[in-house]
């Protein structure tokens, strides 16, 4: 019995001795990591080894960096097609969306954000699956002493054709102005969008109820999305409706800047109807939180 126990002794003092072989993960020496620490900062490149509390991170500027795992708040594996011209650019965090209108890519399980546009417009959107969100919405009118408030809800579904370059979806928008009879509001689209989430055009059409009938015409809308940079995106929300009595425009054009995780959104919304002898742009200043 006493053989038997130091022998299983000794087994353990040689496991516990051998962290590379048992303690630590395979690490993939050629794939990109960002690494994240506790004070803000991060940096990119190849975990040559990670052993002892320490990573060793191999850095195109910096060289060869020891960083202390206590200092790491979080490592992530990189995909190429994220580093541009050495520049690491963040996942496109608000895809699902440009100004307002929806993009056939939809939030994953989980994801969130909250919407505010010039302090009236407020919206909650979540994802439920990889495939299905739902938001709500409200107007808070109560600010200037009226019971009656704007409020909606949003579902939508999105479902991929082809991996970043074909995404479906569709939706609804349906809300009422609570505490006044015959409010109701609503509106049921489809969109397809080409192209990536970083870069792409969507075309969308939709119709509209309010008043106890449905729009017999639909509203058209076509969007689009271009990167210019890490934390840059030029976007265009346009509109063409059909009144029965006139074709209107809706041009929407501006950009969005990422403020670390936050989204700053601003632009003009730009009305062209027959018989309108005046040029109008009407400024668009929002921002969105991730969550």
């Amino acid at each position: 019995m006493k053989k038997i126990i130091l022998t299983s002794i000794s087994i353990l003092i040689i496991l516990l001795n051998m962290p590379s072989a048992f303690g630590q993960a395979v690490i993939d020496t050629t794939a990109l990591y960002r690494i994240e620490t506790n004070e803000g900062n991060y940096f990119i490149g190849k975990i040559m080894s990670d052993v002892d509390g320490i990573i060793s991170l191999k850095t195109e500027n910096l060289g060869l960096l020891s960083i202390s795992r206590t200092e790491v708040k979080r490592v992530s594996k990189l995909d190429a097609i994220k580093i541009v011209e050495g520049k690491y650019w963040p996942e496109n965090l608000q895809s699902s969306r440009y100004f307002f209108a929806p993009t056939g890519y939809g939030l994953k399980a989980g994801e969130g954000y909250y919407q505010n546009v010039w302090i009236f417009f407020n919206q909650v959107s979540v994802g439920i699956t990889d495939n299905i969100s739902i938001g709500a919405g409200l107007i808070p009118t109560f600010l200037f002493g009226t019971g009656s408030i704007p409020v909606w809800l949003v579902p939508k579904f999105s479902i991929p054709l082809v991996k970043d370059k074909i995404n479906v979806g569709g939706g609804a928008l349906m809300g009422l102005v609570t505490g006044v009879e015959g409010t109701g509001f609503a509106m049921v689209y489809g969109s397809s969008t080409f192209g990536s989430r970083d870069k792409n055009l969507t075309l969308g059409l939709g119709y509209g109820y309010a008043g106890d009938s449905w729009a017999s015409t639909p509203l058209i809308n076509i969007s689009g999305m271009i990167r210019t940079g890490p934390r840059g995106y030029f976007l265009t929300e346009n509109y063409l409706v059909d009144t029965g009595e006139t074709v209107a425009c809706l041009l929407m054009i501006g950009g969005r800047s990422m403020l670390n995780k936050a989204g700053l959104d601003y632009g003009f919304i730009i009305p062209i109807s027959e018989g309108m002898d005046s040029f109008i742009a009407i400024p668009w200043l929002g921002f969105t939180i991730p969550f």
